[in-house]
């Protein structure tokens, strides 16, 4: 069976990135479980989206058939990575942490794909997610311990990403932490204890 899976990174240490390298766990699990599944990547810390501007919210407003060049041009690229959060069966996500959040250009992809009418809809019951059956993965890298302890209510990426996720339709997410790597009795087991909780998965 063949997936399509979007691979976003947005950790500014390329190579040297525990999200990145626990991100490609994860997708080598699912190459080898899905084999003619194809990846695109989206590295947003070379290449972000642009921020939400008031143009942008006017023109995602304007019905198509009245929207000015302007308006279209500003468009592009929230319609494209719409389009691929659209055709995505698989998305994973690799999430450093940063002062307690999510880093800014994962939350400027969100903004330009948290779109009403395309990934999101309002009916007499409220807001509904329109990105159903589609499944998630975070590979969510930190230097202290946010999975438990002391700084577990420091953490908001997780929480903001299920929260805002599940608001857009997906529900079914699943989070690998590669953690403690600033800390010395945990900095050298971090990585091959995430690796770890990968191979395990049930993919």
């Amino acid at each position: 069976m063949s997936k399509k899976i979007l691979n976003i990174i947005t950790s500014i240490k390329g190579d040297a990135s525990f999200s990145n390298k626990l991100s490609n766990a994860v997708l080598e699990k699912l190459e080898a479980v899905y084999p003619e599944s194809t990846v695109e990547t989206l590295d947003l810390s070379k290449t972000p989206l642009p921020y939400l501007s008031e143009l942008d919210i006017s023109a995602f407003y304007t019905p198509a058939e009245q929207q000015t060049e302007v308006q279209k041009e500003t468009l592009k690229y929230s319609d494209e990575a719409t389009k691929d959060v659209l055709e995505a069966d698989i998305i994973v996500i690799g999430v450093p942490l940063y002062n307690f959040g999510i880093p800014a250009v994962l939350k400027g992809w969100i903004d330009q794909v948290a779109r009403a009418g395309k990934t999101f809809s309002y009916d007499a019951s409220g807001p509904k997610g329109l990105l159903t059956d589609k499944k998630v993965f975070l590979s969510i890298a930190s230097g202290a311990i946010f999975s438990e302890g002391p700084y577990k209510s420091y953490d908001f990426s997780e929480p903001y990403l299920r929260a805002v996720l599940g608001f857009l339709g997906i529900t079914d997410v699943t989070t690998f932490r590669v953690e403690g790597t600033a800390i010395p009795d945990f900095a050298e087991n971090a990585l091959p204890k995430a690796l770890s909780a990968v191979e395990e998965f049930a993919f």
